[in-house]
């Protein structure tokens, strides 16, 4: 819990766009100083410069959060530029889609990658020095496809789903500490997160129409989706209150009661209504 943000600093990953970017917003609009962390230098140094011109604290660190030896070094550029970060939300992240039968090994690597060991890398590289400076909160980013699954996210729905668990853990591990831990569980939110193509590596293999998905799904956030500013306005309240679980949506908890009926009643999954 840390109710008093004016004067912190705030690390965000993948902050150069949606959700992060909104979190980036919000905390500096709290007094917050805060660290950018994001693979794509251009869109980074593009809101650096706007944010900076608005009178915001801010630092861009261009990152690949799959990439342990990177957020080490990441970090060292924010220990020396700010000392203590109070604040860690990592929430780079990337959502393929399509079914599981037509992935490939490139394409589980890279998710694994980005979505699992980089919470994994951002939580074990600024953990330690948080609880031995006695303050501190870790905001990692889930997804409703952390607590349920379908036919056509298989690869982000494991990988979401890890997050969670490694969340859950983590939570109990730093219960007895001062050290806060949240997992954001957005659901539909007006972001790119399903247009991977524009941020997938050469090395990634995808089978031929794999991405033919990708513009129903996108149309559908910004369809139904609420505004990336709502969910970092939870963040900031998870935050200052310590709170772990935090929902954009309400029916994403009623996904995981039917879970729990299911588990229950020794019953079959069941196809989402």
């Amino acid at each position: 819990m840390i109710e008093q943000l004016e004067g912190r600093v705030a690390v965000v990953t993948g902050a150069a766009s949606g959700i992060g970017l909104a979190m980036v917003e919000a905390f500096l609009g709290e007094g917050m100083s805060v660290v950018l962390s994001d693979l794509d230098g251009s869109g980074l140094d593009v809101q650096v410069a706007r944010l900076s011109a608005d009178g915001g604290d801010v630092f861009g660190v261009v990152c690949d959060v799959a990439d342990p030896d990177a957020v080490a070094r990441m970090a060292e550029q924010c220990w020396e530029r700010h000392g203590d970060v109070h604040v860690l939300c990592n929430n780079a992240g990337v959502g393929p889609t399509g079914p599981m039968l037509a992935t490939t090994p490139a394409e589980w690597r890279w998710t694994i990658g980005v979505n699992v060991l980089g919470v994994a890398h951002g939580v074990t590289t600024f953990a330690p020095r948080m609880v031995e400076a006695g303050v501190g909160h870790i905001v990692n980013v889930s997804s409703q496809a952390g607590v349920m699954t379908t036919e056509v996210l298989g690869m982000y729905c494991a990988s979401k789903h890890a997050v969670v668990g490694l969340s859950e853990a983590l939570y109990r591990e730093l219960e007895p500490t001062p050290v806060g831990v949240s997992c954001l569980c957005p659901e539909f939110v007006r972001t790119q997160v399903f247009d991977v193509a524009r941020v997938r590596p050469d090395w990634v293999e995808v089978e031929d129409g794999h991405d033919a998905m990708i513009p129903g799904l996108s149309a559908m956030l910004e369809e139904r989706g609420i505004e990336p500013a709502d969910v970092a306005a939870r963040v900031v309240d998870a935050v200052r209150t310590d709170r772990f679980w935090v929902f954009t949506h309400p029916f994403t908890v009623g996904f995981a009661e039917k879970r729990i009926e299911d588990l229950r009643a020794d019953r079959n999954p069941e196809p989402l209504r």
